[in-house]
C-alpha cells in the first residue's frame, strides 16, 4: 500500500523519459511510481491536487542559513535612506543592551546613504556598547571606537570601515555563537526557504571563513537534527581555512585536510558534508569584487583578492588533493581567473574527472573565460536576485561594455556549462520563484534590461533550480527530478512558470512543500 498518491495534478518531473504526470505516488518518503504504475494501488492517503502544478523540490545551492536566521534576530536598517535614521535606530538598540555589551544590526548598505557611516557617528550613539553593522553584502562592516579599540594596530580600516580579512577580524572579536543560539537561527531560516519551495540546501561556509560562526558550527545542525527540528535537507561547506597541516601517509597525497579526514559525501539524506568554501575575491556591493579592469567612476580601484594568490592557488589544490568538491568563490573576472587557473593545476596534478568543482557567484565572467570553465567542467553557481535587487548599481560600476557579462544564464548553457540557481539569503531576496523570472526576463526591480542576449527560457531556469542543483552537490542519485525511486520532496505552486507571462513568475503562490512525502503545511486536507 502507498502512502501517499497525489493526483489529478500537472506535475512537472524535470525527467525527460517521463516530463508530465498526473498522479505522483508515494512510499516511505520515495517517489513510487507515476501515472498508470499507481493509479490503481491503495494508497493510505488520497491528495486532490485539483489542477496545481507540482515540481521536485527547489534547491537552493549557495544560502547562509545561520546568517539569515541570526540577522532576523537583530535589529534591521534595510530601506533607511537618511543617516539620522540609521543613527535613531542604532541608539535605540543600544539602549536596550546592557553597558559594554555588543549591539550587532544587520542591513546596513552605504549606498542607500550616500556614503559609509563613521566609528565617530557611531559613537554619538552608541552609549558605551561595541556596536557592529553588518553590511549586507557579508564583506565589510562598520564599527564604533569601542570595537575600534580592541582590534590589533596592524588591522586596516577607515574611519569604522573594515572590508575582507579586516571584518573578519572584528568578526572574531565578537564570535562564537553558542550551538543552541545557531540552531533557533537555523530553524528560523529554513522554514522560511520550505515557504518557498526550497526542500534542500548547502550552507556556504561553517567554522570558518569570512561567515563562519562557530569552531564548532557543524554540531549546531547534528543538534537540529537530533531533536527532528531541522526543517530541510542541508549540505554544509566547511570554511578553507578549517583545513590543517593533514600528516597522512605519503601515499594518500593529502596534504591538508579536515580532523579525521573528514571531507565531501559524509552524512546522510538530511545532514551531509558538501564543497570546501574557499574564498579568493570580495563582492561588487562593497566594491571588493576583484576585476582585470577597474570600476568605473572609481579611478584604478580594481577590487581585491582575499589573499596572496599563491596561498589561495595552493588552498586550492591542497582541497583537489584532499579529495574535496570545491565551492570556489570569485565574482570578479580577475578572481574567476585565478580560479580556473588553480582548478587547472589541480587536475593535472590529480585528474578527478567528476570532482565537481564549482564557482560560486561567477559574477562577472568575460567571453574568454567561458571555455576554460567548459573545458575544466566547472558549475557556475549564480545568485540571479543580484542582478534583480541591484542591478542598476552593479551596472553602472561594471559600465556598458562589461554589464552583459554580469550573472551569465545564456552564455554558460551555450558553452555546456553546468548553470545553477541561488540565492546567497540573507545578501537579498531568496525566493527561487522569482530568480527564475529574472533568469527569463533579466530585468532589473527598476525594469532596466541587464544582458538581456543572456536571458534563458523558463524550462531552463526550472533546471537550474532542481536538475542542476542536484548535480552541483551531489545529489542526482536522489533528487532534482521525480523519478521512481529518489525523494519525495516536492512544491507545489499556483500556476505553472511555463504558462503565465514571465513578469507574473515570481508572484506564483507556492501551495506547499513536500519533504520526506510529508506536506509540510498541512495545506491539503485529509
Amino acid at each position: 500500500m502507498l502512502c501517499a498518491r497525489l493526483t489529478n495534478g500537472n506535475i512537472l518531473t524535470m525527467d525527460p523519459d517521463h516530463p508530465v504526470a498526473h498522479d505522483l505516488g508515494i512510499w516511505h518518503g520515495r517517489v513510487a511510481g507515476l501515472d498508470e504504475a499507481v493509479t490503481a494501488l491503495p494508497a493510505r492517503e488520497v491528495v486532490d491536487l485539483q489542477g496545481a502544478t507540482v515540481l521536485p523540490g527547489f534547491i537552493d545551492s549557495h544560502v547562509h542559513l545561520s546568517w539569515t536566521g541570526l540577522k532576523a534576530r537583530t535589529p534591521d536598517i534595510t530601506g533607511l535612506t537618511r543617516i539620522d535614521d540609521v543613527l535613531a535606530a542604532v541608539a535605540d538598540a543600544a539602549s536596550r543592551r546592557e553597558a559594554g555589551a555588543w549591539v550587532s544590526i544587520g542591513g546596513y548598505d552605504q549606498r542607500a546613504l550616500g556614503r559609509h557611516l563613521t566609528a565617530a557617528e557611531l559613537d554619538t550613539v552608541g552609549q558605551g556598547r561595541r556596536v557592529f553593522l553588518m553590511h549586507d553584502s557579508g564583506h565589510a562592516c562598520v564599527v564604533n571606537t569601542a570595537v575600534l579599540d580592541l582590534i590589533p594596530a596592524d588591522v586596516p580600516h577607515e574611519d569604522g570601515l573594515l572590508v575582507e580579512s579586516a571584518m573578519g577580524a572584528v568578526r572574531r572579536l565578537r564570535l562564537p555563537h553558542s550551538q543552541a543560539e545557531l540552531a533557533d537561527a537555523v530553524e528560523h531560516a529554513g522554514r522560511v526557504c520550505l515557504s518557498e519551495g526550497v526542500t534542500a540546501c548547502a550552507e556556504a561556509g561553517i567554522g570558518g571563513g569570512l561567515l563562519g560562526h562557530s569552531p564548532v558550527e557543524l554540531g549546531a545542525y547534528q543538534l537540529l537534527r537530533d531533536e527532528g527540528r531541522l526543517p530541510l535537507r542541508v549540505q554544509l561547506m566547511p570554511g578553507g581555512d578549517t583545513l590543517r597541516p593533514a600528516g597522512a601517509h605519503a601515499r594518500d597525497g593529502i596534504p591538508r585536510a579536515l580532523d579525521l579526514g573528514l571531507r565531501t559525501g559524509f552524512g546522510d539524506d538530511w545532514l551531509s558534508v558538501g564543497a570546501l568554501k574557499i574564498y579568493t575575491d570580495g563582492g561588487m556591493m562593497a566594491r571588493t569584487a576583484a576585476l582585470t579592469e577597474p570600476y568605473e567612476g572609481m579611478g584604478d580601484h580594481t577590487g581585491q583578492l582575499q589573499d596572496d594568490p599563491e596561498r589561495l592557488t595552493d588552498l586550492i589544490v591542497d582541497g583537489h588533493l584532499g579529495g574535496w568538491q570545491l565551492a570556489v568563490h570569485a565574482i570578479g573576472d580577475r578572481a574567476a581567473d585565478l580560479a580556473l587557473d588553480a582548478l587547472e593545476r589541480a587536475q593535472k596534478l590529480r585528474p578527478r574527472p567528476d570532482a565537481r568543482h564549482r564557482v560560486e557567484h561567477a559574477g562577472l565572467i568575460r567571453p574568454d573565460q567561458l571555455p576554460r570553465f567548459a573545458a575544466l567542467g566547472v558549475s557556475a553557481v549564480v545568485q540571479p536576485h543580484f542582478l534583480r535587487s541591484f542591478g542598476d548599481d552593479y551596472a553602472a560600476v561594471m559600465g556598458e561594455r562589461r554589464a552583459p557579462w554580469m550573472y551569465r544564464g545564456r552564455a554558460f548553457l551555450d558553452h555546456g556549462v553546468t548553470l545553477v540557481g541561488s540565492s546567497d539569503r540573507p545578501v537579498t531576496d531568496g525566493a527561487p520563484l522569482r530568480a527564475i523570472q529574472f533568469m527569463v526576463e533579466r530585468a532589473s526591480a527598476s525594469g532596466a534590461l541587464i544582458g538581456p542576449d543572456e536571458g534563458i527560457t523558463v524550462e531552463e531556469a526550472l533546471r537550474a533550480y532542481t536538475v542542476a542543483g542536484a548535480h552541483a552537490c551531489r545529489w542526482d542519485d536522489s533528487a532534482g527530478t521525480l523519478t521512481p525511486g529518489k525523494r519525495a520532496d516536492l512544491v507545489v505552486l499556483g500556476d505553472d512558470p511555463r504558462r503565465v507571462d514571465p513578469p507574473r513568475i515570481g508572484d506564483i503562490e507556492v501551495v506547499t512543500t513536500f519533504v520526506d512525502g510529508r506536506d509540510t503545511k498541512g495545506s491539503w486536507a485529509k
